[in-house]
């Protein structure tokens, strides 16, 4: 008689992924992450010397990347006496590959020995004032996904999911920033101008389709966890133009140089 195979846990599977990155990357433990959401990819090479480049899928568990403006890439930088794993790209929920999936870069990076992890995404932006290409701290969120990466009866508490002290850190580095909260909607469609209407009611001030699955898991691994939105556009309704991919990368490309500075001096003092 023949027993099927188990399938590995979410946990055993990120640990799996791990030993393979310190295999291929020559580096046996990381101590920050970092995902790039859209937009951001330029700032990498602010952040120091990359000692190694993988593609994602050379990774178990991990699927290339299938949005524009995210390349498929994990790279290992050096970065003064840490080594930092950055990823180039993330898997979104609206991908449809599951909630294990979004959230299993960030299961590696724990795994892989990361006590801190830096957040990143393109989003729009709620408040008056706030303009296209300006960075924002996240300081809650509100899930709209209606899912979790937890399994099981695994009760994590969030009351300060976003480090408070990440986050005046950030603000003692560049005094100017603003913090809001950020709202993720499941997308892949763009909001509608009532939705948008609706997140300001909830006290959202940033919406955009990541972020919270990843800042979750993070907290149940233990990691200390950063969110910085770059908003990249107004949300719908608010500007009267419609929205599109494009103009988020291009806000991305106008603000590289910042968020690279941004996040080399920020990740410095972590």
């Amino acid at each position: 008689m023949t027993h099927a195979a188990v399938a590995p846990t979410p946990y055993e599977s990120a640990a799996e992924a791990a030993a393979r990155l310190a295999e291929l990357t020559g580096v046996e433990r990381h101590d920050i992450a970092l995902v790039l959401g859209s937009g951001w990819l330029p700032a990498v090479d602010a952040l120091g010397e990359a000692t190694a480049e993988i593609d994602t899928t050379d990774l178990p568990g991990f699927s290339a990347a299938a949005v524009a403006g995210h390349s498929g890439k994990i790279r290992s930088i050096r970065s003064g006496d840490r080594n930092l794993l950055v990823f180039l790209s993330r898997t979104h929920y609206y991908e449809g590959k599951g909630v294990a999936a979004v959230v299993h870069p960030v299961r590696t990076a724990a795994a892989a020995g990361c006590s801190a992890i830096v957040l990143t995404n393109g989003c729009g932006g709620l408040k008056e004032g706030w303009q296209p290409g300006q960075p924002v701290l996240i300081s809650d969120h509100i899930n709209l996904t209606g899912t979790s990466p937890i399994v099981g009866a695994n009760f994590v508490d969030l009351t300060d999911l976003y480090s408070p002290r990440l986050r005046a850190m950030c603000k003692e580095v560049d005094d100017s920033l603003d913090e809001g909260v950020y709202v993720q909607f499941p997308g892949p469609h763009y909001e509608t101008p009532a939705e948008v209407r609706m997140a300001g009611i909830l006290g959202g001030h940033l919406v955009g389709m990541s972020t919270t699955l990843e800042a979750i898991a993070a907290r149940e691994a233990g990691m200390e966890v950063l969110g910085i939105s770059l908003v990249t556009n107004l949300a719908a309704g608010l500007s009267g133009e419609p929205l599109n991919h494009e103009e988020v990368l291009e806000a991305g490309r106008s603000a590289a140089s910042r968020m690279g500075g941004l996040l080399s001096r920020v990740v410095a003092r972590i």
